[in-house]
């Protein structure tokens, strides 16, 4: 694999992320789902022992959530590339609520590269506090 490559994955995948706090602040279930391999795993901050598997059922927890107003910001993202079709990350997570104090905590990703391109195909997180 050639440096260009990599970097081009590390890309990809790093726009995942970016991608799955700014659809989650919008709300955009259906776009959040999207971004996940067919048989992704997911796990929430607030629930990182309670892993939710494939989108149809990722798709469910978003929709039982009662509405919400955040701001997810993330940084620190770093991406490690296995192969050509694998890739792990980590990073950082703040999450922002009206009327309520923020939140921090981590993501660390499992990707995949499908026939729709790059995916999650676990995305686990924890808070900090």
């Amino acid at each position: 694999m050639t440096g260009d490559e990599r970097r081009a994955i590390e890309a990809d995948c790093a726009r995942l992320i970016a991608l799955y706090a700014n659809r989650n602040d919008a709300a955009d279930w259906q776009g959040v789902v999207a971004l996940y391999a067919e048989d992704g795993l997911m796990t929430r901050p607030t629930a990182p022992d309670a892993p939710i598997i494939g989108r149809a059922a990722i798709l469910a927890a978003f929709h039982s959530r009662p509405p919400r107003k955040t701001r997810h910001v993330c940084s620190n993202v770093v991406i490690d590339v296995l192969s050509p079709t694998e890739a792990v990350g980590e990073s950082a997570m703040l999450l922002f609520q009206p009327d309520m104090p923020p939140l921090a905590g981590s993501f660390h990703d499992r990707f995949v590269l499908t026939a729709d391109g790059w995916r999650f195909a676990e995305r686990r997180g924890s808070l900090a506090w």
